[in-house]
């Protein structure tokens, strides 16, 4: 268990944990020179079971909220120092205001320095207390009378705090490792050294992490070994403080208080993110727009609040805003932070993120707002089944995973808990309700019919220009598995590279298949790069435009290609290069257009004008100079035919 001090400056903090650890947390000599704490401190005592209680000690002074916070976002037990002859004072509220609004709501107060005043001075304080602590996350905490310097009521504090630990349910060590640093330094023979209190997941030495944010992917270290409650151990989790001895590529300099040190599957570094705010009924209303620093981990970060309901926040209200940043952090949902005002000097709000991949537009839209009151819930399942519901193009469960820091296994049993037709594909994974999928298959279906109703002579729709058709926004992954099921079903049909209704059939005309009967040879004796409409019909002796009308009319019923303007490929001439496109990808990891020329003769623009019209029609697509083949199932789609 971590217990963190909280309190006015110069009441006895740092003395009373000395008294009950033995450890001089000062660490710094300027604290030591002057007698007050600047900055955090730890110290740690080994309890009768073996274990260890781990102490963080803040700072008083009201210039130094920023280290207090950075300290305070670790612990699960506040002792709340407050001297007797001076009573509550203004960074005892401030303090315990903050504690409130980071959801610290165990803890117990230390009534110090009891040896400077009489009984009765003793007894006022005790009132004042109760009254401090009325309505806050702290009432009816235990107080504890005490002189630490002469050692009196510090056993009976020791004893509480040693009972509360060992009531003290151990972290669930769930989802990616994530440990706000809010320490580094170097020692001789060990190397970089970051300090921090791990907020989920587990770490050992041996495992690969990234430091971050820090340049664009972060920098990657591995745990050469670790101290957990500064003992030596092979691992810490969730809940634990850590010091990590790291190795790679970065120095000591490299790294500050307020970096993370993640799981390499967590480091998704943000400058926005949406969450719910309340401002302290102590505190004025907060405006949209409103600049702050937020405190999130061991980080001071300046950034705006957008209020997403109405134009201010009154005190004690609790409302929707987006958080936008300056630079760079980490966050998932769940995470407390506390914002204070653009000097510093003054707490605005507090909250709880709850999606780090807000939307760029409709943000106070009702639907959107009535998913981030459903992130509320500690439930994924709450967030998830709405999500499912609004989403008709799928929830990218990637996102989904890293919002909520899903471990792998939670994640899959999440998705079967809900009942979701997941579609991974590379990197991707993308999930659908049982309904919304269905809803998609009769969407496609739908679409299909109306095209055959639309052009009836046409064989049906290509690939990509039906997935537009079916809906724009659907990932390619998704629509590629919902047409594979439908073809499996029977309810879908595909000749060649076109798609339609099992039903479906398009003839030509008697005259137009007895003049193509004609013409046909002319282009099967140069398949890979046959005449153009004007050589076809000068070579025929046909008006150049019948030509024209006959060959658009042809390819509507899938017997011709128009791979670029006025150059017609037939249905066999495009399978066969598409077979050719396939086997370079499968043999050099893509398609280019000398390859191609190599193989089929002829110039090379003509391949380039062959890749440019499979990329068209969605068969492969451009990176570069090279042209990558979508899916297996569009090859197939061409080669089985």
């Amino acid at each position: 268990m971590i217990i963190g001090t909280a309190g006015h400056i110069d009441h006895g903090k740092t003395t009373l944990v000395k008294a009950l650890t033995g450890v001089d947390a000062d660490r710094l000599p300027e604290e030591k020179a002057r007698g007050i704490t600047l900055d955090l401190g730890y110290a740690y005592a080994p309890q009768a079971d073996g274990s260890v209680l781990g102490f963080i000690d803040v700072p008083g002074h009201e210039k130094l909220i920023h280290n207090m916070l950075a300290g305070a976002t670790g612990i699960d037990f506040v002792l709340l120092v407050i001297a007797a002859d001076d009573g509550p004072m203004p960074q005892t509220r401030e303090h315990l205001e903050l504690l409130g609004l980071l959801g610290l709501d165990h803890g117990a107060v230390a009534l110090s320095k009891c040896d400077a005043v009489d009984a009765e001075r003793v007894v006022e304080a005790r009132d004042e207390i109760t009254a401090l602590l009325a309505g806050t996350h702290l009432e009816g905490s235990p107080v504890f009378a005490l002189s630490a310097t002469r050692g009196d009521g510090v056993a009976e504090l020791r004893a509480h705090l040693d009972a509360v630990a060992a009531a003290h349910q151990e972290h669930r060590a769930d989802g990616r490792f994530r440990l706000a640093i809010d320490r580094c330094f170097t020692l001789s023979g060990i190397g970089t050294v970051i300090t921090g209190t791990a907020f989920s997941g587990k770490v050992g030495a041996g495992d690969t992490v990234i430091i971050a944010p820090a340049g664009h992917d972060g920098l990657k270290a591995r745990v050469k070994s670790l101290h957990v409650q500064d003992r030596p151990a092979p691992g810490g989790q969730a809940g634990d403080r850590c010091a990590l001895a790291l190795t790679g590529d970065f120095e000591k300099k490299d790294i500050e208080r307020g970096m993370w040190v993640v799981d390499p599957a967590a480091c998704r570094p943000l400058t926005r993110f949406q969450a719910e705010l309340k401002v302290p009924a102590t505190q004025l209303a907060l405006k949209h727009w409103t600049p702050v620093h937020l405190h999130l981990g061991a980080a001071d970060i300046t950034g705006r609040v957008a209020l997403l309901e109405g134009d201010q926040l009154a005190p004690g209200a609790t409302a929707l805003a987006e958080i936008l940043l300056d630079r760079e952090t980490i966050a998932v949902r769940g995470d407390c932070f506390v914002l204070r005002d653009a000097s510093a000097q003054r707490t605005v709000a507090g909250g709880r993120v709850l999606d780090c991949f807000p939307p760029t537009r409709h943000k106070r839209s009702p639907a959107r707002l009535a998913l981030l009151k459903a992130l509320r819930d500690d439930d994924p399942v709450t967030s998830l089944r709405l999500m499912a519901e609004q989403a008709n193009s799928g929830i990218d469960l990637v996102r989904f995973t890293a919002n909520w820091n899903l471990a792998d296994a939670a994640a899959a049993e999440l998705w079967r808990a809900v009942e979701l037709r997941v579609i991974n594909t590379g990197e991707e994974q993308i999930g659908f309700s049982t309904a919304a999928w269905r809803s998609l298959g009769d969407k496609l279906l739908a679409a299909l019919a109306a095209e055959h109703q639309r052009a009836p002579d046409m064989v049906g729709v290509e690939r990509e220009r039906l997935r537009r058709l079916t809906l724009p926004t659907l990932a390619r992954a998704a629509f590629d598995a919902l047409v594979g099921e439908l073809l499996a079903d029977g309810r879908l049909a595909a000749s060649r590279a076109w798609l339609h209704l099992p039903q479906h059939q398009a003839t030509l005309a008697a005259g137009d298949r007895d003049l193509f009967g004609i013409l046909k040879p002319l282009l099967d004796a140069q398949p890979f790069a046959p005449p153009r409409v004007r050589d076809v019909a000068h070579a025929s002796g046909t008006a150049e435009d019948v030509v024209r009308q006959l060959f658009r009319r042809v390819a509507r019923a899938g017997e011709l290609y128009p791979v670029a303007h006025d150059h017609y490929f037939t249905a066999d001439t495009v399978a066969r290069l598409a077979a050719l496109v396939a086997e370079l990808s499968t043999e050099q990891g893509a398609a280019r257009a000398s390859a191609l020329r190599d193989r089929i003769g002829g110039g090379r623009k003509v391949a380039i004008h062959i890749l440019e019209f499979f990329d068209r029609i969605g068969y492969t697509r451009r990176v570069r100079d090279e042209h990558v083949l979508r899916s297996t199932g569009s090859t197939h789609a061409w080669i089985n035919y």
